[in-house]
Formats: structure tokens, C-alpha cells, sequence
């Protein structure tokens, strides 16, 4: 897929998406509802300074998260400028950035924690992704990634939802990856994986990393 394709499949997406959709549809409030709570309750157990998030959209996930530790620095990058923008403006206590996953504009070894949540499919070199989230990530330090599993019965839901209520999301999917694939992606990119978690009724796998 080109640069400008991928574009396009981000700017078909309202900048508001997450925000609207968690306010107005029963399922997208379900689905997110359930993945912040679960976030909210891996993190009760985690120490950190400054977080990270890759591929905030607009900041619905990380501003939750903000909301329970306002002593921590929190950042966020997403490619989709407007989703940025929207981001800043409604969450100024974060720090958005416009920037690609694939080069995150960050030293190495800066942050404690780092979350990736259902962007890992979406982006064009998950495997440079992840050597970069390794990168910026302090030794020690924990990256929570999660995505869909990959299972049938994921896909067979996911096949009816973008032909329905989810369509700004057709051809979104550039790596529909099996849970397993993804599994030994991270393994291969040096990270431990210290815990996995089946969510949503085994539509989504979150696995807990450590650098």
C-alpha cells in the first residue's frame, strides 16, 4: 500500500470517531468501555513516570488513563494530523504529536510505559514499529500491545461490522494478523512477553511486554 492510499483510508476516519462512537453506539461503547477498564486494571499494578501512547487517534484510551495518574507525563503520536489537533485541543494536559510509528520522534530509553492498542494492524511495517517502541523504551520498562486475535470468529464479525456501522474502516486492516503471529513478532524484536490476556470474549489478545 502506497503512502497516499494509507492517507486516505486515516482522513476517511471523522476525527471525533472514537468519542462520538463510545457516546452514540451501544457496541463501540461496549468495546471501548471494556478495553479501558482492563487497561485501567493492568496498570493498577505498574510503576511509572512517563507514558506513551503510538497510534492515540484523538486520545479517548490515554486521556481515561490520565485521568487516574495525573503525576505522570503522558505523550501521544498518531499519523492522523486532524485526530492530533482534535487531540490537544480537548486534552491539553497531554502532549500530542503528528508523527509516524514507524520513526518515533523520542530518544532512546525515555519512557517507563508504552501503550499500543488495535494499531499494530493498521500500520505498514509493524515490525519497525515495534523495534522503535523497543527503542524509545527505558530497560525494564513495559509496552502493553494489544489487537484483534485474529480468530474466525473475529474475522467473520469484523467482515459484517466494516460493511455496516464500521465501513470508514474497509481496507484498514494491513496486517490481519493471527494472535500467534503477532506473538512471535515481539519475541523476535527482543521483548519478553510477561503476561497474555484474551479480552472482549477472545476477540482480543493484550499481551503485557517487557524490554
Amino acid at each position: 500500500m502506497t503512502k497516499k492510499d494509507f492517507d486516505r483510508i486515516l482522513n476517511s476516519v471523522p476525527p471525533d470517531y472514537y468519542q462520538k462512537g463510545i457516546k452514540g453506539n451501544i457496541l463501540q461503547k461496549i468495546w471501548h468501555g471494556t478495553k479501558i477498564k482492563f487497561a485501567l486494571k493492568l496498570l493498577n499494578n505498574i510503576s511509572f513516570k512517563n507514558c506513551l501512547e503510538v497510534g492515540s487517534a484523538s486520545g479517548h484510551l490515554i486521556s481515561e488513563i490520565a485521568k487516574k495518574h495525573p503525576k505522570v507525563k503522558f505523550h501521544a503520536i498518531d499519523a492522523y494530523k486532524e485526530a492530533i489537533e482534535f487531540g490537544k485541543k480537548k486534552y491539553p494536559h497531554i502532549k500530542f504529536l503528528k508523527a509516524e510509528a514507524e520513526k518515533l520522534p523520542f530518544k532512546n530509553n525515555q519512557f517507563d510505559l508504552i501503550l499500543c492498542y488495535e494499531t499494530i494492524e493498521h500500520v505498514r511495517n509493524p515490525k519497525k514499529v515495534i523495534s522503535e517502541m523497543r527503542r524509545v523504551l527505558k530497560k525494564k520498562g513495559k509496552l502493553i500491545l494489544a489487537m484483534d486475535s485474529g480468530t474466525l470468529t473475529f474475522r467473520i464479525i469484523w467482515f459484517f461490522w466494516e460493511r455496516t456501522r464500521g465501513r470508514v474502516w474497509q481496507a484498514a486492516h494491513l496486517n490481519p494478523y493471527h494472535h500467534r503471529d503477532l506473538e512471535a513478532l515481539v519475541l523476535q524484536s527482543g521483548f519478553k512477553i510477561t503476561q497474555k490476556y484474551f479480552t472482549h470474549f477472545g476477540l482480543e489478545i493484550v499481551l503485557m511486554l517487557e524490554k
